[in-house]
């Protein structure tokens, strides 16, 4: 016969009467659970005396029970693992009875008061925004709080959301404390943190002689195997809450041993700091964005150990400026005003503002279509920089009214047209444009191609035309969609490899649409005047496969790329005016002269800088032309870029020593420099001679379109290589002496015969 429903019961009072100033509106609750694992709870109202009961049923006999008494908005889970009251009933308790009735559980002062604070609702509110403060919609913004020990760190989620068309957001949790150490450990998973690695190896390289055990992935205290050797720390063992009780008395012997670190100390790293998690009340809030702008899962913004935010308080509000990867939604009339009309305004190329590129409006009026260093005073290096690559031209973010479609043309050099021409097929790229529906809370793309199988001529769609006839409203109230940043106002990304190098003016032409026709062709003004639109830039595409032209003894492949834009060789080693080739080795000859004849220059005057170093032993290097001793001179082409005491690199500074604007095509230069100063120990040296050119190149990475304004050596770089070695080979032993051909004879041993 089955067993009655809910046949055994088990009474527990709860007694309050004691806690000074007590107050009837605190819930409380009390959990249950039995051997199996079965976990049964009642929440219990006390009255105005403090007292009160709970009463759990039970279908059958539970047998042994643990009893946990808390706070009622704590749930079942968070109950058992929590310092709160506890203890456990026996199954031999029960006997034969049906109902268990306990004595009254007193409730002391210590646990009312904490259990008020134990657990708190916490609530971040922000937003998400682009550098130049524009929103970023539709990200997901993921707070963490952060733990670190030692040289591992573990984050634990506390809440994610969704940020709206403004980049606002709001996340609320609840945060407790006070946990059983072995509860709070199983849930958190820990790294190896690479900022701690080096932070802490910071430190230690302060007391060489301090060395730790074999470091691996999970928190262990095998690290302090070494230096707590009678520790009994096992090798193999990862820390554990079992280990709690001991870190204590291992912090007090780690801190005599391990230097004082005032920074480490502030970033509550252990041993420096006490360690006592389960006890932390208040979360320590790290940050980290998502957006699916076109990569799913992009991260635009994310915070490290260095930047966490320490016991929060219950209501915080934050900040989070976002990568240049986020897609933003732009201010709909940024500074400076919008133009609106048929009207334009180019704005930048390549990010840069257009009044840098001289010969534009606003701009230094030579060298035409190279980008300026501006009237302030900058790095060199910066020195008049055509372009290359696929360009991005984008316009000034008003509307562009009245123009349904527009083209780009050029002007021909050639003596046989002269004119305004199209673009050549391919030079005007395709792109996309990003918004945000409301609707589904989605980004979607909109297409621009320039597409002449419609018309006959290669236009492009105005982003304002495609607005009036997508049916969405677009308007600022009630909108079906907005614009997200990404290509919001490209004009048109050029490929500046459609032309051959040289200087190039372009212009803007709009067409009206009647009809299924082109019709009303105007060369656009630019906006608040008379004047039609046009500007000019300059392209230098290198080519890096040029094997025709490009010398055989320089040996391309491996390092040295097989181009003339630029190029580099090594063409002699001298040491005290001696010829040493390569591989060959040297003595080190107290002041002994190197002269090291090399080549750097750009087929097409556009070389940015070169450098020379000298590479030798575990990583180590030296700028031989930073060297105090150091000397260039010039033996073909010049100048020679180079200042005597530069504590840098060469940075374009022909320039300065009177290079024509904006050509230079460098040369082949002779350094002249100590041996002590180029060789500083007996070692085997490559010296390594790099060249950059002066080039902005722009590409395209999905959706986007970027330009690289650096010196990455991979863009606009070349290197050649020579090795040597120096005073690696023994000093030859000496010549034993001549013994003289008349020497006397041996005497004899008497009694010889």
């Amino acid at each position: 016969m089955p067993e009655e429903k809910d046949r055994f019961k088990l009474v527990v009072p709860l007694d309050a009467s004691g806690i000074e100033g007590f107050d009837p509106k605190q819930v409380l609750k009390v959990v249950a659970k039995n051997a199996k694992g079965d976990v049964h709870s009642e929440k219990v109202k006390l009255d105005k005396k403090g007292q009160g009961a709970a009463t759990i049923n039970f279908r059958k006999r539970p047998g042994a029970v643990g009893i946990f008494v808390g706070p009622a908005d704590a749930s079942d889970e968070e109950l058992m693992g929590l310092q709160t009251i506890s203890f456990n009933l026996s199954a031999r308790q029960w006997g034969r009875k049906p109902l268990l009735k306990l004595k009254p559980i007193r409730i002391t002062s210590y646990y009312w008061y904490w259990w008020l604070k134990w657990c708190r609702e916490f609530v971040i509110r922000g937003r998400v925004v682009c550098p130049d403060g524009s929103p970023v919609p539709g990200a997901e913004v993921c707070a963490y709080d952060v733990d670190r020990w030692f040289l591992w760190s573990s984050t634990q989620s506390v809440g994610c959301t969704m940020t709206d068309i403004n980049g606002t957001f709001e996340i609320k949790f609840r945060w407790c404390c006070g946990w059983w150490p072995w509860w709070w450990w199983r849930r958190r998973n820990w790294r190896i943190d690479p900022v701690l690695t080096e932070r802490v190896g910071d430190i230690l390289k302060l007391t060489p002689d301090l060395r730790l055990s074999r470091v691996d992935n999970q928190p262990s205290l095998a690290v302090f195997k070494e230096l707590l050797s009678d520790a009994g720390l096992t090798a193999a063992r990862s820390l554990r809450a079992t280990d709690v009780a001991a870190l204590p008395s291992l912090r007090n012997r780690l801190i005599e041993m391990l230097p004082i670190s005032p920074e480490l100390e502030r970033l509550r790293i252990w041993p420096w700091h006490p360690w006592y998690p389960w006890w932390d009340c208040s979360p320590d809030i790290i940050f980290r964005v998502t957006q699916d702008c076109e990569i799913p899962g992009e991260v635009i913004f994310e915070e490290g150990i260095e930047e966490t935010r320490w016991n929060i308080p219950t209501s915080l509000e934050v900040t989070l400026v976002a990568e240049e990867n986020a897609c933003c939604r732009p201010p709909l009339c940024p500074n400076p005003p919008c133009e609106e009309g048929e009207c334009l305004i180019i704005d930048t190329v390549c990010n840069l503002p257009f009044d840098q590129v001289g010969g534009n409006p606003g701009a230094l009026p030579t060298p035409v279509g190279y980008r300026n260093p501006g009237p302030v005073p900058v790095d060199t290096k910066q020195y008049h920089r055509p372009f290359a690559g696929i360009i991005p031209i984008a316009k000034n973010p008003g509307d562009l009214l009245g123009v349904d479609y527009y083209e780009i043309e050029f002007f021909d050099e050639d003596p046989a047209i002269s004119d305004w021409v199209p673009l050549p097929p391919g030079a005007a790229v395709d792109f996309e444009r990003q918004y945000w529906d409301t609707a589904t809370a989605t980004r979607k793309w909109a297409s621009f191609p320039f597409d002449d199988s419609i018309f006959g001529r290669n236009v492009v769609e105005t982003r304002e035309h495609y607005e009036a006839n997508s049916g969405l409203t677009w308007d600022f109230f009630g909108a079906d969609a907005w614009w997200l940043s990404t290509n919001w106002n490209l004009l048109v990304p050029i490929d500046t490899t459609k032309f051959n190098d040289g200087t190039y003016r372009f212009r803007v032409v709009g067409w009206q649409e009647s009809g299924g026709s082109l019709v009303n062709r105007t060369v656009i003004p630019v906006c608040g005047t008379q004047d039609e639109n046009e500007f000019v830039l300059t392209f230098d595409n290198r080519l890096t496969n040029d094997i025709a032209s490009h010398d055989p003894t320089h040996n391309c492949g491996g390092r040295h790329i097989c181009t003339l834009e630029p190029d580099t060789h090594i063409m002699a080693v001298r040491v005290n005016g001696v010829p040493v080739d390569v591989c060959d080795t040297v003595d080190i000859t107290p002041g002994g002269m190197l002269e090291v004849d090399f080549l750097a220059h750009d087929a097409d005057a556009h070389l940015a800088f070169y450098e020379l170093y000298s590479a030798w032993g575990l990583t180590q290097s030296e700028n031989l032309l930073s060297k105090p001793g150091a000397n260039v001179t010039v033996i073909a082409g010049g100048p020679s870029g180079w200042n005597p005491g530069q504590t840098t690199g060469n940075y374009g500074t022909a320039v300065d020593q009177g290079a024509a604007a904006p050509h230079w095509s460098g040369g082949s230069f002779r350094l002249t420099i100590p041996m002590s100063e180029a060789f500083p120990e007996p070692c085997c040296y490559q010296l390594e001679l790099w060249a950059y050119k002066r080039t902005i190149v722009g590409s395209r990475s999905g959706r986007r379109f970027s330009c690289d304004t650096g010196f990455r050596r991979v863009i606009n770089g070349n290197k050649t290589e020579y090795s040597l070695g120096v005073g690696v080979c023994p000093q030859p032993a000496p010549e034993p002496p001549i013994i003289a051909a008349n020497v006397a004879p041996v005497a004899r041993f008497e009694g010889s015969k």
